[in-house]
């Protein structure tokens, strides 16, 4: 089965930085979508950002500009590099895997919080 084991959070201040990564093993790296997801308390899971095998990549509005999404197919790891945060970028991000022929294989990593505080 795939495995997705998260490191990088937590407590930074405002307009600090963050690098998350996200190493995936069991299965074949390349041939996985790659995306954080983040959830604040009390709110809805929310896509962060997400990169393709071709390397394309989206984001959320609210992240685009201080976010980088990237991924190191010979490591086997996506990362999100978080710049400028915000307080309401607190929440706990979760690293996801999607083959890209099917929406049923999903793995989720564990979880990690970020805190975004002085």
């Amino acid at each position: 089965q795939v495995q997705l084991v998260e490191s990088g959070g937590g407590l930074v201040q405002p307009g600090g930085s963050l690098r998350l990564s996200c190493t995936l093993s069991g299965s074949i790296f390349s041939l996985y979508v790659m995306g954080w997801y983040r959830q604040a308390p009390g709110k809805e899971r929310e896509l962060v950002a997400r990169i393709n095998r071709s390397g394309n990549t989206v984001y959320a509005d609210s992240v685009k500009g201080r976010f980088t999404i990237s991924r190191d197919n010979a490591k086997n790891t996506v990362y999100l590099q978080m710049n400028s945060l915000k307080p309401e970028d607190t929440a706990v991000y979760y690293c996801n895997a999607r083959h890209w022929s099917s929406q049923a294989l999903d793995a989720w990593g564990q979880g990690t919080l970020v805190t975004v505080s002085s």
